[in-house]
């Protein structure tokens, strides 16, 4: 074996033991547990504590592997709405999918918001998913942003569809993912009315 292959090898070995730390985080967090500890998240990817420490020097840049883990499950599961359909049909379809996006991030998101006010890479994290949220709407609504005050109204259209508020709907007001929808798709069509002024 050469020294190379040997690297290869070793650099492989690294990647499937960050993989499974991930894998190990996403996974307890799924479960409920919302903080889980170093220890927890070692012992259940099957590696040391300090395995899991050499491959993240802190939580920090475990935030930023596990963020990224669930923004690519996010863009894999992402379809854009066309946006020449008419109002009524890209407002459907785009709560729609929100919907189940939001429901896909939930748990993440909900571990996220607990530590956040603490976590700069968590921000980061959040930051990342308003932009793509601010990217799509701004090519399926443009037309409605293109009025006056059209700003202020994409800022409010994210609101709706962001997930504090999706929080709000299934854990404050106990609505089923499809309650929840449905009103996720009267403020969106209510929001964009105004455009109409």
């Amino acid at each position: 074996m050469t020294a190379e292959e040997r690297v290869d090898g070793r650099t492989a070995r690294a990647e499937r033991t960050r993989a499974a730390i991930v894998d190990a985080h996403l996974a307890l967090i799924g479960e409920g547990d919302l903080r889980p500890t170093g220890e927890r998240i070692a012992e259940r990817a099957g590696v040391s504590l300090r395995a899991l420490w050499t491959n993240f020097k802190d939580m920090e840049t475990l935030f930023e592997a596990s963020g990224a883990r669930v923004l690519a499950e996010y863009d894999a599961a992402f379809a854009p709405v066309p946006p020449d359909l008419p109002r009524a049909d890209r407002v459907a379809r785009y709560c729609r999918q929100r919907a189940r996006l939001l429901q896909l991030i939930s748990a993440p998101a909900r571990a996220a918001a607990m530590r956040e006010p603490f976590s700069p890479q968590l921000r980061r994290n959040r930051q990342k998913h308003i932009e793509r949220l601010r990217e799509e709407v701004d090519v399926l609504f443009a037309a409605e942003f293109a009025t006056p005050g059209g700003a202020t109204l994409r800022d409010a259209v994210i609101a709706a569809s962001m997930w504090p508020a999706w929080s709000m709907l299934r854990e404050g007001l106990a609505l089923t993912p499809t309650e929840a929808e449905a009103v996720m798709t009267r403020t969106i069509t209510a929001l964009l009315l105004t455009a109409d002024d």
